[in-house]
């Protein structure tokens, strides 16, 4: 799609089954039309189309008319065009035959006319009886649409009888259809919280959604940051037709239900019982008839709301100030009348005399704002809490105001609201309650040093004496060092942590305890033990009711329990798992935790050799993360570079990370290296890409990060060249080591990464396939693909052909299921295998096109050792130039 916003035509999504009853129907002789019913917008007149383009193709005649009320008052109107010259109806029998005979093209292989008719219900009689009359004498195959409703009409009761016409409905798109519409119409994938806007707001209606894209992109409201499509804002702004559409449509309410519709879109949904003091039952019996209203059953209540969104919208904007004001009041008079004893009738009360006055009683204010933000409604809830006069702004109120400011990822007018409320806590309990939320939004939302958020808990201290309270900033510390990467200390401050949540003195401090613990074990590598503790937790926390606090929000539980799953071995769990999670996660979830849960996903699809879905989570991590959070924004496009990188796109990766290097240096994790070093390994600087995995290795082994370790150390294996000399050492102090932490952690993941690791040092293809089944079963495919395909080339070098054979199948298979992904160790070549690892090293970096000189540079080599190299490389590939060099090398 043009930037613009200039769409020529929506691509045809999610029709296949109508399409495909299309061309079944169409082959049968005995058959005569295809009607396809659905609301306004739904796509009918472009599914149509589509049939008739499909007609054409296949050697039809076709034609196309559209009925209008206007065209119906003339006989014939809307089809004289399509009838031949010259033929006189004044003898309707006469007449038709005379017609058929000249449109039966006699001595064709196809002699019927296709034609499509818009609007069918709209026809005229005379037009209808003759259209009925061609069908029957197999001379015409209709096309015809309907909206929905108008079953009944005439001309369609006469059209559409029998079973020689086909009837389909349609539906609007559901979400995966949506999707794949926008990214054709976009060329590139969008955020989830774009895909769940606009598919809200349109419904699904395919004209509708058609109308907000183009509205989006041209208001500068969907944009693309280079990877990904996401919205900037959290209102759409439609088009000046689309308002007309819904105009037109919200224009048949008679008046007596204008007012219900007014009502509707300021205050739904509402009881059918509380509409029915607004109107008669007859007129909300003539909105649901038409379209405009729906009533659905909500537990024990039948609740009414507007049929589409977008009527909401349009309402709201036609309606005058005053109007406004007296539909709130008197919705609060409603209210009050008949007791106001629903839960969320206090947040009802509330809103309404705010939005209708600017005023409401303090009191319920804060009543409201408090159910606000546990349903987490956290516009509305700040709307509510911002109203509270100054004199009654108390410590509690500040805390939540703080509390939602972050769960709304304000994290600066975050950290400003909750200073102040530490400022404000008069009590032991109230310093405590104010410090988790206030060093989590430092840590996770601003990216504050740790030192500085030492400083934040060292002054807590001060103000706590008993040993409870103590404890609690311990735990809160063990929060805080992990968050830096301090494993061990975070380990160690939860060492004596109670296993069960019952027998913890204070649940919210144990619950956070929990989860810190849960997450620290899985990045030191022990995911079965880490999976324990984060399924107490959830169970614990689902058993206390406690799903509003952000230290517990169960979002971050399902994070957790992701991570710990992936490191486990569990991969395909742990992306089903996480991937059900954050469908069920709306958009007013906490975006702190919302990243977390969605950064997981993407680490996980990493391990598991998917470029193109890690990328996509990645991706959506930066955009959420840009601007306030350069702790996780580091993360992420470090996770971008190196998911680009594996697929080839170099200049994505060095975009990345030329962003990362410009971020503060809020924190740093040996594992971001990886996008370093997979930019190196795709411009074929291998010496490079290892030289940085081993002192990120090394890194992580110092800070007790024992799960990055072994990421690290399982692609330092990967880039080198089995058991060869000069490698050899790298590769055995590798697979030392990652023995060393297989029997350090127990899981599957590690052990098969050790094996892996060993059999690829020792040359050893029985071991590289029995790795390779081992990974396939846990869901890590590319590592799975690689171990096939370098046991293939072991085994083709000792002879053994047709097991050669068999394993390079076998990698192919696997490798398939990658997304593109490119490495050393899936070029599928048999003269590779004949090449040292510093001649396979120098032909790559030839084949993309760097001198000789450059590449001596590069390799810290001379020019003649660069010539030398190459030289023997085309004796060994049996070739002369650089460009077979790239076909041969290249993946």
């Amino acid at each position: 799609m043009k930037r613009d916003g200039v769409l020529r035509r929506w691509p045809l999504v999610g029709r296949e089954g109508e399409l495909k009853d299309f061309d079944e129907v169409l082959s049968e002789t005995r058959s005569a039309g295809f009607l396809v019913f659905g609301p306004a917008g739904v796509g009918k007149s472009r599914l149509a189309e589509e049939c008739l383009d499909r007609a054409a193709v296949l050697g039809h005649r076709v034609g196309r008319a559209v009925a209008t009320a206007a065209a119906a008052s003339v006989p014939l109107g809307a089809i004289a065009h399509l009838l031949p010259d010259g033929v006189d109806l004044s003898d309707p029998v006469s007449g038709f035959a005379h017609v058929a005979r000249l449109l039966s093209q006699p001595g064709t292989a196809r002699p019927r006319t296709v034609i499509l008719v818009d609007d069918v219900h709209l026809l005229d009689a005379t037009s209808a009886m003759l259209l009925r009359q061609l069908m029957d004498a197999g001379v015409v195959f209709l096309v015809g649409t309907v909206r929905s409703g108008e079953g009944q009409a005439l001309a369609v009761a006469a059209l559409g009888h029998g079973d020689a016409v086909r009837q389909v409905d349609l539906a609007g798109f559901t979400r995966e259809q949506v999707v794949t519409v926008l990214e054709r119409v976009l060329e590139g994938p969008v955020g989830r919280s774009a895909v769940n806007h606009l598919l809200t707001s349109s419904g699904g209606n395919p004209l509708y959604l058609r109308e907000l894209v183009v509205g989006a992109v041209a208001a500068g409201v969907l944009t693309c940051d280079g990877e990904i499509w996401d919205m900037t804002a959290d209102r759409l702004p439609g088009t000046r037709r689309l308002t007309d559409l819904i105009g037109s449509r919200l224009s048949v309410a008679p008046p007596a239900g204008r007012q219900v519709l007014n009502v509707l879109s300021l205050c739904e949904p509402l009881s059918l019982g509380h509409l029915e003091k607004e109107a008669e039952p007859h007129v909300l019996g003539a909105l649901e008839q038409l379209g405009l209203i729906v009533v659905v059953q909500e537990e024990r209540r039948s609740a009414v709301r507007l049929a589409h969104p977008l009527y909401g919208e349009v309402l709201r904007a036609d309606m005058t100030a005053q109007c406004r004001r007296d539909t709130l009041l008197r919705q609060v008079h409603l209210l009050k009348q008949s007791g106001a004893r629903r839960r969320e009738d206090a947040v009802h009360l509330a809103t309404y005399k705010l939005a209708a006055t600017g005023t409401a009683n303090p009191a319920l204010l804060v009543r409201a704002a408090v159910l606000a933000a546990h349903a987490r409604e956290y516009p509305r809830a700040l709307g509510l809490l911002r109203a509270i006069p100054q004199q009654h702004q108390s410590f509690q109120v500040q805390l939540l105001l703080g509390k939602t400011l972050y769960e709304a990822g304000d994290y600066q007018q975050a950290d400003h609201v909750l200073s102040q409320a530490d400022a404000m806590a008069s009590t032991e309990e109230e310093v405590l309650s104010a410090l988790p939320v206030r060093t989590q939004n430092l840590l996770w939302g601003l990216g504050t040093p740790y030192a500085e958020v030492l400083d934040v808990i060292g002054a807590a201290r001060d103000r706590v004496t008993s040993p409870l309270g103590r404890r609690a900033l311990l735990l809160n510390e063990a929060a805080t060092a992990l968050t830096v990467g301090n494993v061990r200390r975070s380990l160690a401050l939860t060492a004596d942590l109670e296993p069960e949540g019952t027998h913890a003195p204070d649940a919210q401090a144990w619950l956070w305890a929990a989860l810190t613990r849960s997450t620290a074990l899985s990045v030191t590598g022990r995911g079965e033990e880490a999976e324990g503790w984060i399924r107490r937790a959830m169970a614990f926390g689902s058993a206390a009711g406690e799903p509003d606090s952000p230290a517990t929000h169960e979002v971050s539980h399902w994070a957790v329990l992701v991570l710990a799953l992936a490191e486990s071995g569990r991969l395909a769990e742990a992306q089903e798992v996480g991937a059900r999670a954050f469908g069920d996660v709306t958009d007013a979830s906490a975006s702190a935790d919302r990243r977390l849960l969605a950064f997981y996903l993407a680490r996980g699809a990493w391990y598991a050799g998917h470029p193109a879905r890690a990328r996509r989570w990645f991706a959506e991590v930066a955009r959420a993360s840009r601007p306030h959070t350069p702790v996780v924004l580091s993360m992420a496009l470090a996770g971008v570079a190196a998911a680009a990188a594996l697929q080839g796109d170099c200049e994505a990766a060095e975009t990345a990370l030329a962003e990362r290097d410009r971020l503060p240096a809020a924190g740093y994790f040996p594992e971001e290296r990886l996008g370093e070093a997979w930019l190196y390994v795709a411009r074929g600087e291998l010496t490079r890409a290892r030289a940085v995995l081993t002192a990120a290795a090394g890194e992580a082994y110092e800070r007790g990060e024992t799960a990055s370790e072994a990421i690290l150390l399982t692609d330092l294996v990967r880039l080198g060249k089995p058991g060869e000399a000069g490698e050899a050492g790298v590769a055995r102090a590798a697979a030392k080591r990652l023995t060393e932490i297989a029997r350090e952690c127990t899981g599957p993941f590690h052990r098969s990464r050790a094996d892996l690791a060993v059999a690829w040092s020792t040359r050893d293809p029985e071991g590289l396939l029995a790795a390779s089944d081992a990974l396939e079963a846990m869901g890590a495919d590319l590592l799975a693909a690689e171990a096939a395909s370098t046991a293939a080339s072991l085994l083709r070098a000792a002879g053994q052909t047709r097991r050669a054979s068999a394993a390079a199948v076998r990698a192919e298979d696997l490798a398939e299921r990658c997304e593109g992904a490119r490495t050393p160790a899936l070029v599928v070549c048999e003269a590779v295998v004949q090449l040292t690892g510093r001649e396979r090293e120098i032909g790559l970096l030839a084949s993309r096109g760097m001198l000789s000189k450059d590449i001596a540079a590069a390799l810290t080599i001379s020019v003649r050792t660069v010539d030398n190299h190459l030289q023997r490389v085309y004796n060994k590939l049996g070739i002369t130039t650089r460009g077979e060099l790239a076909d041969r090398l290249l993946p």
